[in-house]
């Protein structure tokens, strides 16, 4: 069994427009039960700690999957979720790999949250695996290497797409584009098919491009956890 960390956003405020925002339920639980259903732990972590937001829009009916429609059931999974472990106090020496649900949420602050930033930075220098999910991989773009140059530059990565986004009717809302923002960033950003499952793996990192991707990239977050151990 090992010990996995999934971080997820405390941001609900989509930008100006008065709507809420924050983390995406597909992307959290999808990966959640992969990991869960292959017998390792996991802990719940979050910048503020407590309860992370829900983006509203991935409740909705139409929204719903087997892994969403599993956690609505099931009590565990939502105290856990109620929770969460304020990352500031997180001993990340203490895990074996990292995941990041997606949502809006952490376009406006896992980007440039301090001790996210640490932990990916940390992580990726003892080959602990880290996988972030559609627009989770966003805050990469903002990590800096101890000597100054950017975490991603060189990288292979994917992320949610500008033409996604563009469907979801938020390019003019959202601080930046994921897409955009990976590439300017001097990453080796890839995509496939808007709306379909896509993963890029990059020596321990691993990124998935969309909600369809959520349990393909925790998948292999697992083969490379499995590599490791």
């Amino acid at each position: 069994m090992s010990r996995i960390l999934m971080i997820l956003t405390s941001h609900n405020q989509l930008g100006d427009t008065g709507r809420k925002t924050g983390f995406w339920l597909e992307e959290f639980a999808a990966p959640y039960y992969v990991f869960c259903d292959a017998g390792h732990d996991v802990t719940l972590a979050s910048p503020r700690g407590g309860q992370p937001p829900i983006d509203p829009t991935s409740s909705l009916p139409q929204m719903q999957t087997d892994a969403t429609r599993r956690f609505d059931v099931d009590e565990q999974a939502k105290r856990a979720l109620a929770t969460t472990t304020p990352l500031s106090e997180v001993d990340i020496a203490t895990f074996d790999a990292v995941f990041y649900p997606g949502g809006h949420g952490p376009l406006w602050d896992l980007v440039d949250d301090p001790t996210s930033q640490q932990i990916i930075l940390d992580s990726d220098v003892v080959g602990r695996p880290l996988g972030l999910v559609c627009h989770a991989p966003g805050v990469l773009h903002t990590v800096k290497k101890h000597d100054g140059t950017l975490f991603v530059t060189d990288r292979s990565v994917t992320g949610f797409t500008d033409g996604e986004e563009e469907a979801a009717g938020l390019t003019g809302v959202v601080p930046f584009l994921v897409e955009d923002s990976l590439k300017q960033a001097g990453a080796r950003y890839s995509k496939g098919p808007d709306g379909d499952s896509y993963v890029v793996t990059d020596k321990t990192l691993v990124t998935g491009q969309n909600p369809a991707s959520s349990a393909a990239t925790a998948q292999r977050l697992l083969d490379l956890l499995c590599v490791r151990v």
